[in-house]
């Protein structure tokens, strides 16, 4: 292994107080160079597994045992450039067999163990699409997977990867080291499979080179210094977690926590009060965090829960679009306890980029503008200064770190103008190479140019770039575009829905020029019951977005990636291939007693206006008191509405009166007020 120059650096770190200097880091050019330059600085990884089970392992220990499981995975006839699949859901044995493979040269591919079948299946997915690969696992995980291979019929596969499973419960003696390899800046450090990509899964390449790039950037636009103490529950195989909140920490000489995400989604509570007792200053969470957190919290935490915050230094917040009011709701509650404004810091980044793109200013507050939700398709100028309905809050991520470059772009790739909706285009020495084995799809993501295609919409103002949401998250409906994290944030604003409850999706049938709007919603109470909250939740989401929600459909649960994003594909699927058909018939047939039981019109404006809407609606029949927006009216059915009431009464009727005299009954009282001043 090539390490000349690492005792050098390591006798120079001795000789001062510990607090390693840029351009210290700069000199590492393998991930492997900078574990060995800092074997012998007093700083510790610590793994937070319970409430009562903790260990801590010195920079020196987690090298040594590195070696020595490098050993027993040399034994198996693993080389350099095999793969190998890393199934673990415990920190400190994921930690150790990782550095083992960067040692030997073994490309580690991680791989969340999962918990719903789809996840299960990325398994089995992935493991066919590695020439060379092997699977690191524990025997409570392989005898998992075994029992669910036989229940869906693919023992083949299973068998196949049996012979070249490896577990972790077999090794035992660490203490004769392995053969170092010699490692180079351009290798492959590891593959990294996106938590949401199962049915056709890419892995994003990594280099060594890709990942000190973009780590040196982050040390610097995050002003992270060794003393400096991090605490993630983030899961290992996330790039949030592994390269944000270990790779990062470890490189930069920082002591830092890792608590098992279980340990956070059982006892939320535990993430702050981790944070009070380890002193850590730098914390981080996707919006899915924030709610469970809030959801405890505000239940019975408030009063039980002794944190305090006040030396918290940065909370990144990223790895989904990220949610205004979510901020404000956490700083809110956590500002009794310490917590500045200050400390929330919205960044963006995707496994691409080997993790980071942008982060904000360090100590500045949120940063936002107030966007019109109907001016967000690719290539409209933004509208800034929206008000009420028509507003979506977006978040600044800050400026484009250190050598990465942002470009928004529309769709031929180029450069459009400041405020104008285009693609997110990211280029530089952090930017991976492209997906394994897998030319088609890296030809589609990264251009001549260099350009990597993050998927991503968004724009740029004063150089700061603003996310409004993933392309694939577009919907199309009627001429105007719509995202789905809006509309479902718009959802849980109705009151009638808990947080991340609540998914939509798009369906679109394959003639049609439209999305359908799917909403899915938890419940697993009476259907009588929830066909009234589907009918005021669809009529929400109509008055306040515009949209018209086709169905709002009940689920047991809303599928999500380890790290918490929905996995609204699979719900759409679900519904594409008729699995809710029964709940679906079942509402169908109560609105349909709801119909028959309707109030019919009391005077002959109200029939009039009666047979108006419903020659406008397609056949849905008012009743007196029905609400306009309750029969999910999109903007355009309601222009029709009025257009047709203003060839009957001309000049009577605004288009805005139908929002504030919503009902038959309503509408028909006020024409009649109107007419009778004329």
């Amino acid at each position: 292994m090539q390490v000349q120059g690492k005792h050098k650096l390591s006798a120079m770190v001795k000789t001062r107080p510990f607090l390693l200097q840029l351009t210290d880091i700069v000199e590492y050019k393998t991930l492997t160079e900078a574990l060995d330059a800092l074997r012998d600085e007093p700083r510790r990884i610590t793994y937070l597994k319970s409430r009562d089970r903790r260990s801590a392992i010195s920079f020196s220990e987690l090298r040594r045992r590195a070696l020595g499981i490098l050993r027993h995975l040399q034994q198996r006839g693993l080389e350099r450039q095999h793969q190998l699949i890393v199934l673990l859901d415990d920190n400190e044995q994921f930690v150790d067999i990782f550095w083992a493979c960067l040692y030997g040269g073994i490309i580690p591919v991680p791989i969340a163990v999962g918990v719903s079948d789809e996840q299960r299946l990325k398994l089995f997915r992935v493991f066919e699409k590695l020439p060379q690969g092997y699977v690191y696992t524990n025997r409570a995980n392989w005898h998992r997977f075994r029992g669910f291979a036989r229940d869906r019929g693919i023992e083949d596969a299973y068998d196949r990867m049996r012979s070249r499973c490896l577990l972790s419960d077999d090794v035992h003696d660490i203490s004769r080291p392995g053969r170092l390899e010699e490692i180079r800046t351009g290798d492959v450090a590891f593959i990294q499979y996106s938590s949401g990509s199962t049915s056709e899964p890419k892995g994003v390449v990594l280099t060594h080179g890709n990942l000190l790039a973009n780590i040196r950037d982050i040390i610097q636009a995050a002003q992270f210094s060794a003393d400096d103490v991090s605490l993630s529950w983030m899961p290992l195989t996330h790039d949030m977690g592994l390269i944000g909140f270990h790779l990062n920490m470890l490189i930069r000489g920082m002591n830092h926590v890792l608590m098992d995400t279980e340990v956070f989604v059982r006892r939320p509570l535990s993430w702050m009060q981790a944070a009070t007792t380890e002193r850590a200053n730098v914390l981080c969470s996707p919006n899915f965090g924030y709610r469970h957190f809030l959801n405890v919290f505000n239940r019975r935490g408030q009063g039980e829960a002794d944190f305090d915050l006040s030396h918290v230094r940065l909370i990144f917040n990223g790895a989904e679009p990220i949610s205004a009011p979510l901020c404000e709701q956490f700083l809110d509650a956590l500002a009794p306890r310490g917590l500045r404004r200050t400390a929330m810091f919205p960044v963006y980044g995707l496994a691409e980029a080997s993790l980071a793109v942008s982060f904000p200013p360090v100590g500045r507050s949120l940063h936002y503008r107030d966007i019109d939700r109907r001016h967000l398709a690719l290539g409209d100028a933004i509208q800034t200064g929206a008000v009420d309905d028509a507003a979506m809050r977006c978040v600044s991520v800050g400026r484009a770190i250190g050598a990465c470059e942002v470009r928004v772009a529309d769709a031929d790739g180029t450069a459009l103008p400041d405020a104008t909706v285009g693609r997110v285009l990211i280029k530089g020495p952090n930017v991976s190479r492209g997906y394994y084995l897998d030319p088609t799809a890296t030809r589609a993501a990264i251009d001549a140019d260099g350009w990597l295609d993050t998927g991503d919409l968004g724009f740029l103002q004063e150089q700061e770039l603003f996310v409004t949401g993933r392309l694939k998250d577009v919907l199309f409906v009627n001429g105007q575009n719509f995202y789905a994290h809006d509309l479902e944030a718009v959802a849980v604003q109705s009151g009638l829905l808990e947080l991340g409850k609540v998914a939509v999706g798009g369906y679109r049938h394959e003639h049609s020029e439209s999305d359908r709007i799917l909403v899915f919603v938890v419940h697993r109470g009476a259907m009588e019951q929830f066909a009234d909250t589907a009918r005021e939740v669809a009529a929400y989401v109509n008055e306040h977005t515009g949209a018209e929600v086709s169905e709002i459909i009940p689920v047991q649960r809303i599928p999500k990636t380890t790290s918490g994003k929905l996995q609204r594909y699979t719900l759409v699927r679900a519904y594409a291939d008729g699995e809710f058909a029964a709940q679906l018939e079942q509402l169908r047939q109560l609105a349909r007693s709801a119909q028959e039981t309707v109030q019919e019109p009391i005077s002959d404006v109200e029939r009039q206006l009666q047979g108006i809407c419903n020659r406008a609606l397609e056949g849905i029949r008012l009743g007196r008191h029905d609400n306009f927006f309750e029969t999910g009216a999109s903007s355009l059915k309601l222009i029709d509405i009025h257009e047709r009431i203003e060839e009957r009464f001309p000049g009577r009727i605004e288009l805005t009166d139908l929002f504030d005299h919503p009902t038959l009954a309503e509408l028909a009282a006020f024409l009649e007020r109107k007419t009778s001043a004329v």
